[in-house]
Order: C-alpha cells, then sequence, then structure tokens
C-alpha cells in the first residue's frame, strides 16, 4: 500500500513477475478491497500462486518510523514483515516509509549475530558493470566495527547475486592515501586489512562510477548524499540533452538520427533497472524500492528479492560473519 502510487504500481508489478517467474508466488498485503479493483482492472483473479492477506492500516511517507512502530501494527508493512518473521513468507518488498520500514523491520525480525546496525545496499551502475554501495542510509555515525560489518555484508550480498567469489571491498574516503580520513575510516581501513575480505583499500567518490571496486563501503551519511548528488546529477544531462535536441529543427532531426543510440544508452543508465535496495543485516530478506517507483520499476525490487532468497543469501551473511571475518579483525 505504501509509495507515492500504492496498489496502482505494486499490483501489476506483482502480475508481471508472475508472469515471468514460475517459481514465484505472491501474498498482496493490504487494503483487500483496493487490491481488488486492481486486480479487476488488470483482468486478474486471485490464484494458487496468489493471495490476499487484509492490512487495515498504512504507514504514510512522511509519518515518524516511532509512531508507526507503536500505533499502526495492522499496517501493510508491519502485516508483511510478521509473514516473513512467521515464515510464511521468505521475503518482503515495500516502496513505503524507509524509516519506518527499518524500524519495524529490526523490531519484528532482530539481528543476525555478529551485526549491530543493518544497512541499506543497492546496486549501481559502473563502466565495469555493477557495483554494490553500503550503507544508503540507515546509518548516519558509524564506528570502524559497524564498517567492518558492513563490508562482510556487502561481500555476502555480491557473491549471491553476481557468484563473484571474492568480490574486491573499497572504503569511500576522500584520497586514496593511508593518512587519508577522519579517525573512523583510518580504523575501519586497518580492521578491512586485517580480516579476510578482499580489502581493495581507499576509494574516491569517481570510483563508484569506475567500478574500480564491487563494494564501495561508508557511512549512511556519505553514501545517501553520494546517491542523491549522483541522481540529481543525471537528471540534470538528461535536462541538458533534451534542451540541446529541442532547441532547433536541425537539432531535432539530428535527434530522431540519433534515437537508437539515445534508447541504448537510456537503458543503461535507466534508474528503474537498479531499483530495490537490500536491508542487510536482518534475520529475513527485506528490500525496499525507490518511493516514486513505477510498475517497470518495483519489479526490478521484486526480482531483486527473489534472486536473494533463491541464491541463500542469509546463509551467505552468517557464514561470512563468523569470527574468522570480524572478531578476527577486532
Amino acid at each position: 500500500m505504501g509509495g507515492d502510487h500504492g496498489p496502482r504500481v505494486t499490483v501489476p508489478a506483482a502480475l508481471d513477475l508472475l508472469d515471468r517467474r514460475p517459481d514465484a508466488s505472491v501474498i498482496l498485503v493490504g487494503r483487500s478491497a483496493e487490491i481488488a479493483q486492481e486486480l479487476a482492472k488488470l483482468g486478474r483473479n486471485v490464484d494458487e500462486r496468489m493471495a490476499v492477506h487484509e492490512a487495515t492500516e498504512v504507514v504514510q511517507m512522511d509519518e515518524p518510523p516511532a509512531s508507526a512502530l507503536r500505533n499502526k501494527r495492522d499496517s501493510s508493512m508491519r502485516v508483511a514483515i510478521d509473514l516473513v518473521k512467521a515464515g510464511t513468507a521468505q521475503c518482503a518488498v515495500s516502496a513505503g516509509n524507509t524509516g519506518a520500514l527499518m524500524a519495524i523491520s529490526r523490531f519484528v525480525l532482530k539481528m543476525l549475530p555478529g551485526v549491530e546496525r543493518p544497512a541499506i545496499a543497492s546496486f549501481l551502475p559502473s563502466q565495469r558493470g555493477r557495483t554494490v554501495m553500503l550503507d544508503l542510509g540507515a546509518n548516519v555515525n558509524c564506528t570502524p566495527e559497524h564498517l567492518l560489518q558492513f563490508a562482510v555484508m556487502g561481500t555476502a550480498l555480491v557473491r549471491a547475486i553476481e557468484h563473484s567469489e571474492r568480490p574486491s571491498v573499497g572504503l569511500l574516503n576522500i584520497g586514496e592515501e593511508d593518512i587519508k580520513g577522519n579517525d573512523v575510516v583510518k580504523e575501519a581501513a586497518d580492521l578491512l586489512r586485517a580480516s579476510s575480505l578482499n580489502f581493495y583499500g581507499n576509494v574516491e567518490g569517481d570510483d563508484i562510477y569506475k567500478g574500480t571496486t564491487d563494494i564501495v563501503v561508508c557511512d549512511g551519511f556519505v553514501g545517501n548524499v553520494a546517491l542523491k548528488t549522483s541522481e540529481g546529477l543525471a537528471q540534470m544531462l538528461a535536462a541538458y540533452l533534451r534542451q540541446e535536441f529541442r532547441r532547433n529543427l536541425f537539432t531535432r532531426v539530428l535527434a530522431l538520427l540519433a534515437l537508437p543510440v539515445i534508447n541504448r544508452f537510456k537503458d543503461r543508465v535507466d534508474h528503474r533497472r537498479y531499483n530495490g535496495a537490500s536491508l542487510l543485516g536482518l534475520r529475513g530478506i527485506v528490500v525496499k524500492s525507490h518511493g516514486s517507483a513505477d510498475a517497470f520499476a518495483f519489479g526490478f525490487a521484486l526480482q531483486r528479492a527473489c534472486d536473494e532468497v533463491q541464491n541463500g543469501l542469509l546463509e551467505m551473511i552468517r557464514v561470512r560473519l563468523e569470527p574468522s571475518d570480524v572478531e578476527k579483525a577486532s
């Protein structure tokens, strides 16, 4: 029920997932009357691979997380997480309030052993394919140990989704040199070097999209600012490109000639294809979709959750969080 569009996006995306993945089934959680209305518009009925689970409340996008946690126990968000806790569902996907989703997920599912704080991780496009970046906003203030845990969980995510046995880890900093950065980053670098992870060293902001490392680790404040700055830059460049192609008749003709190249470029950098951020460190799989996502984008968040379940992400994180990776380094 969450996000900017609610069932108008989530229902068709879920139906598309069922069409494309015969191994998947879906539980649509929310106000059943509204869900039924969307299903009717699409000419679909509930079948053996689809269920509707009633939830009478909705967490608003601007609602304080503490209020959502305390006062809305029958929200679609809370009920969906409860279904994961009970084992009825193997994962939950929401486009709703990020803070509320994190708070509810942490309260209901609890943390995996060896993880003190959950992290928001997402794949970003790079010149070499994709780069995982975390944390993207869950933790504003982090200790060196938290950054090490993020690196461990990011490694497990890349191993599960990209099937890379030894993905490289970069620590986001203001320079590559060991003397750069604040004390937290310097101490985190020492912990990463002492761990069994494939630590590349410090990386800078431009390395994220170069694909210098498979994983980029930072605290949530830095990660969220970097992500939002990147999104704003991409929107500005797209707007500039449209303005230049529409400048006069000649440029409009050039735009038609360049259309195949432009379309391929748009597909490669389309942010919707990278929708779906994983809430790592929980005792269950939860994926956060962008609130403004359309059905196409929400579908990628659903696929991300399915892939994490299918590839055993939770077990990979558990194994990577054994003392050999974390406690030995500290």
